[in-house]
């Protein structure tokens, strides 16, 4: 049985086991009333004896399941507790620390919600120091500036089951590109910037491995974030063998050029690629073979350098709709110190808050959550190490009685492997959020078992289903899966099933 199967048969199990453990609905004994009747008594001491069967059977079939092969082989840290008592259910290594993978979304979004609130919205503009002439020329530099928004995007919001799309990937820029236009600009004599300066430049944080920079769960970090930070790498095969492969990239960036070494197999054949990309190289060569007739390969590819790919393609867009650029797209990423006031020619608000969450919750969006936690460190001002940044949680952690130690933290995401926390600390988490008044979003924002995001085709026909809100992870050698499960007669526990040292290959923090 796989690592994920082991998982999702703990979360089944959870279900059906609290339903007899606390009960089909009943009050906790604790809220009852002291003069008890003699029947009362007979049954909570029913419920009591059934409750302890039930958790020892359901202990019973955990050390089953994690004492068998390949479960035996890792390490694991369960904890599950009710909801509403915080009594403690289970426990297996609730102390011992772990990576997390994206459970550590969980803490990130927390904070987010409880420092900047659901309604919280990012600000981008595009602005300028220069004047606009009467004939519509603008004597000096247009600076599309980057405040975090991690949705510059083509994405539908609010998040409905799905991720759904309207348009171009480019048309957030698009759209700052008309307001251009609308405010009767015909011509730039300087530069189009793209300045990323609001954030620190820190593109990887510490931990995250070289495969993952290729990738668009490891686009690099940018307080401008274009399209997630990624472009779309096409592969077209021929009609029949021998035939180029055609590739294409959208949209056009300067980031990097592409050696295309791929041929066209016979139909028959499986296809086998082979893409790379070495660190700071401007070079991705993919090689191998496509079989003939086959459908076109999309593969989503990070961009490097997020501020200069977003102002080469505002640039462009400009240029499409008849404005002169006498200069160049170009990069800042160190602020200047100019006196006065620019002028913004366009502004684009994002969506609320608690949508961005919902979205980076149910897909888990790596880079958004890296840039929730810069924007609310940038809400008390520039830190100058990442030591400063990954301290701005400290004391939202120790507000929500997390226990000091219990996390250690080198990003946002879970992405890093240098990340650790303790299955206590996370159903800590989970317990605190439950009694703010951020929690709605924050609980509508958690994949469903069978439903939706990372859950859709997981744990479906079993006890588990739509019962199951839970933050999924993995990265390489790690499964996590955290949250909430309700039972069928309305009682709530919290759980969180922590799996390091396993095997599996897969890297990206789902």
């Amino acid at each position: 049985m796989s690592i994920e199967k082991i998982l999702q048969r703990c979360a089944a199990v959870t279900v059906a086991s609290a339903w007899w453990a606390l009960g089909t609905g009943v009050p906790p004994l604790g809220a009852e009333s002291k003069a008890k009747t003699a029947s009362a008594c007979c049954g909570a001491k029913k419920q009591s004896v059934a409750s302890r069967k039930a958790m020892a059977g359901f202990a019973a079939r955990v050390d089953a399941l994690l004492g068998a092969t390949p479960a035996s082989k890792g390490e694991w840290g369960l904890l599950i507790v009710d909801a509403e008592s915080g009594k403690t259910l289970y426990e297996l290594n609730a102390d011992k620390y772990f990576v997390p993978a994206s459970n550590m979304k969980l803490f990130t979004t927390a904070l987010a919600l409880a420092k900047l609130g659901p309604e919280f919205r990012f600000h981008t503009t595009v602005e300028t120091r220069g004047a606009i002439s009467s004939e519509g020329v603008l004597r000096g530099d247009l600076t599309l500036v980057g405040r975090g928004d991690p949705n510059l995007s083509n994405r539908k919001f609010p998040y409905e089951l799905k991720e759904e799309f309207d348009g171009l990937p480019e048309k957030a820029l698009l759209e700052l590109a008309d307001a251009v236009v609308a405010k009767g600009v015909m011509e730039i004599s300087g530069d189009v910037i793209g300045d990323d300066t609001y954030f620190p430049r820190e593109r990887y944080p510490n931990g995250w491995e070289i495969d993952d920079m290729v990738w668009e769960y490891g686009a690099a970090i940018s307080a401008i974030v274009v399209d997630d930070n990624t472009v779309a790498l096409t592969l077209t095969p021929g009609e029949q063998a021998g035939n180029p492969v055609q590739a294409a990239v959208t949209p056009a960036t300067p980031d990097f050029t592409v050696e295309n070494d791929v041929t066209t197999s016979t139909a028959e054949m499986k296809s086998d690629l082979t893409l790379t990309r070495e660190p700071g190289s401007n070079l991705v060569v993919v090689k191998g073979s496509l079989p003939a007739k086959s459908a076109p390969r999309r593969l989503v590819l990070a961009i490097e350098e997020p501020a200069q790919h977003a102002a080469t393609l505002l640039k462009r867009l400009l240029e499409e709709r008849g404005i002169k650029v006498g200069g160049v797209a170009r990069e800042r990423h160190q602020q200047e110190e100019v006196a006065g006031d620019p002028l913004v020619l366009a502004e684009r608000v994002s969506a609320p808050l608690g949508d961005t969450v919902k979205l980076i919750n149910k897909i888990s969006q790596n880079l958004h959550t890296e840039m929730l936690l810069r924007t609310v460190a940038r809400q008390n001002g520039v830190w100058t190490t990442v030591d400063e940044l990954m301290k701005v949680p400290s004391d939202f952690y120790l507000a929500a009685g997390i226990a000091p130690g219990d996390v250690i933290q080198t990003d946002a995401s879970g992405l890093s492997r240098h990340d650790l926390v303790t299955p206590r600390a996370i159903v800590t988490l989970l317990s605190f959020a439950q009694k703010q008044p951020w929690f709605g979003p924050y609980a509508a924002s958690l994949p469903v078992a069978g439903v939706d995001g990372t859950l859709e085709d997981r744990m479906k026909n079993t006890p588990a289903a739509g019962r199951i809100h839970a933050k999924t992870g993995s990265v390489e050698h790690v499964r996590t899966l955290s949250g909430f499960a309700d039972t069928p007669g309305g009682r709530r526990v919290i759980f969180s099933f922590l799996s390091n040292n396993q095997g599996g290959t897969s890297h990206e923090a789902a």
